[in-house]
C-alpha cells in the first residue's frame, strides 16, 4: 500500500482538494478516511449523503446518477468556498469518469486550490474480494453484488494526465 502522507504531491500548500478514483471495492472510502484522519482535510462522503437524503431510492444505476448529480450540484459552491477559506477537502466521491473528474477539478481551480487525484488501480478480482468482505461486514449503506460490480465497472475510465490532473497511483 502506498503511504500517501509521504508522497511529494501531498505536500502541496493548503488548501488542497484530494480526489479519489478507482473501481468499486478498490478502497476509495478507506483511503479517504485515512487521509482525513491523517490531517489531509475535511472528509466529504457521498454515500452518507445518498443514504440520508435518498433512503431506499437508489436501486438502479439511473437512480444513482440522478441522486449523486443533485448532491454534486449542491456541493459545488460549498466545496469551493471551503477551499477558498483555506481548508483542504478529502472528497469521497467515485470520480470514475472524465466528466465527474472535470467537475471536481473545476471546483479546485475556481477556489485557487491545489489538487491530487489518488488513483487506486487494482485488479477486478481484488476489488470483488474487498466488496464481498464489505458486504459481509454490514457497515456500508449499500450492498453490491458481483453483477452490480460488473455493470458499474463498464462506466469506469482510468484518469490520464491529459485531464490536467496531478495523479498519484496506489493500490
Amino acid at each position: 500500500m502506498t503511504d500517501y502522507t509521504r508522497h511529494p504531491l501531498i505536500n502541496l500548500p493548503a488548501p488542497t482538494l484530494h480526489m479519489i478514483c478507482g473501481k468499486i471495492g478498490a478502497g476509495k472510502s478507506t483511503l479517504a478516511r485515512r487521509l482525513s484522519e491523517g490531517g489531509a482535510g475535511l472528509l466529504i462522503v457521498e454515500d452518507r449523503w445518498l443514504a440520508t437524503l435518498y433512503p431506499g431510492e437508489i436501486v438502479q444505476i439511473p437512480d444513482y446518477i440522478r441522486c449523486s448529480g443533485r448532491i454534486r450540484q449542491l456541493l459545488s459552491g460549498h466545496l469551493a468556498e471551503v477551499l477558498r477559506h483555506g481548508l483542504s477537502v478529502v472528497l469521497d466521491v467515485p470520480l470514475n469518469t472524465p466528466a465527474i473528474r472535470a467537475w471536481a477539478l473545476q471546483i479546485a481551480q475556481e477556489a485557487g486550490a491545489g489538487h491530487v487525484m489518488h488513483f487506486l488501480d487494482l485488479p477486478d478480482v481484488v476489488c470483488k474480494q474487498r466488496l464481498h468482505a464489505r458486504n459481509a461486514g454490514g457497515q456500508h449503506p449499500y450492498t453490491t453484488s458481483d453483477e452490480d460490480f460488473d455493470r458499474l465497472t463498464r462506466y469506469f475510465v482510468p484518469p490520464v494526465a491529459e485531464e490536467g490532473l496531478n495523479i498519484v497511483r496506489g493500490g
